[in-house]
């Protein structure tokens, strides 16, 4: 038990005394003996100390419910209503995307067709109003003031 370099010492083993845990109900305590006593454990250190103690079962936990197994039926069935909404919701958003560049593309023409037609009717009104006018001619003019004929 004792390595061969160390001198033998005498082991006293203590055995403690359990204390009672309270109680939580008004009954009156009647301290009781386990029917068994635990067992003491003792281990040497390799410097010759002794430890004693209880010894403790390890607190093994509750086994985990296994979760039932998913069908691969169910995952294709929620996959493919997730891909459905998916798409409906695509064309949804590409039908009013096209149905705005419609309107958008309808204004456009509507704002050529105002801005040609203003230019057509300046172009139709101001030649006919120039008729009844005086004419000019610079250069006629000029000549006629430095007395220069031709």
């Amino acid at each position: 038990m004792y390595p061969d370099h160390t001198p033998q010492r005498s082991v006293e083993v203590h055995h403690p005394t359990p204390i009672p845990s309270p109680v939580a109900h008004s009954a009156p305590v009647v301290p009781v003996q386990p029917g068994t006593v635990p067992t003491v454990a003792s281990i040497v250190l390799p410097d010759g100390r002794v430890v004693t103690g209880y010894a403790i079962d390890a607190v093994r936990p509750e086994p985990v419910a296994a979760k039932p197994a998913v069908s691969r039926a169910a995952v294709n069935v929620a996959l493919g209503g997730v891909g459905f909404f998916a798409v409906c919701g695509g064309l949804l958003l590409l039908t009013s995307f096209i149905a705005a560049l419609t309107a958008f593309i309808g204004q456009l023409i509507i704002l050529a067709a105002v801005i040609f037609g203003g230019w057509i009717a300046v172009q139709v009104l101001g030649t006919s109003g120039q008729k009844g006018g005086t004419t000019v001619n610079i250069r006629r003019a000029v000549i006629k003031r430095n007395h220069f004929h031709g």
